[in-house]
């Protein structure tokens, strides 16, 4: 017969250690570099396995990215020539006080 030209992949084989609670309490810290480092390991109560403390699954370490000058939380940053057309100027000005920009126009000019 002949030999399988394809590979198979390889399994990552993972060393497999079984503790009980008591030592897994004192040895905390370094049983969690254990596992970051791959290996996996069970924490058992009275001989019965209760617990398994693996490696978490790699994240994608990049931030995210940033905002650009200008956009709101939407990304929009088209505003139309006449968006202060639709806003009256009293809504820029305290009641009761001279209008700093002078009058409002009675007609509205077409840009």
């Amino acid at each position: 017969m002949a030999a399988n030209p394809i590979s198979q992949p390889e399994e990552k084989i993972t060393k497999v250690v079984q503790l009980n609670i008591y030592e897994a309490k004192t040895q905390l810290s370094s049983l969690v570099e254990r596992a970051a480092n791959g290996e996996e390991i069970v924490i058992a109560k009275a001989g019965k396995p209760m617990a398994k403390l693996t490696a978490l699954a790699a994240k994608d370490e990049s931030p995210k990215p940033l905002r650009k000058f200008g956009q709101n939380l939407l990304g929009i940053t088209f505003l139309a020539d006449d968006w202060e057309k639709d806003i009256p100027l009293s809504y820029f000005q305290d009641e009761g006080k001279e209008n700093p920009f002078g009058d409002e126009p009675d007609t509205a000019e077409p840009r």
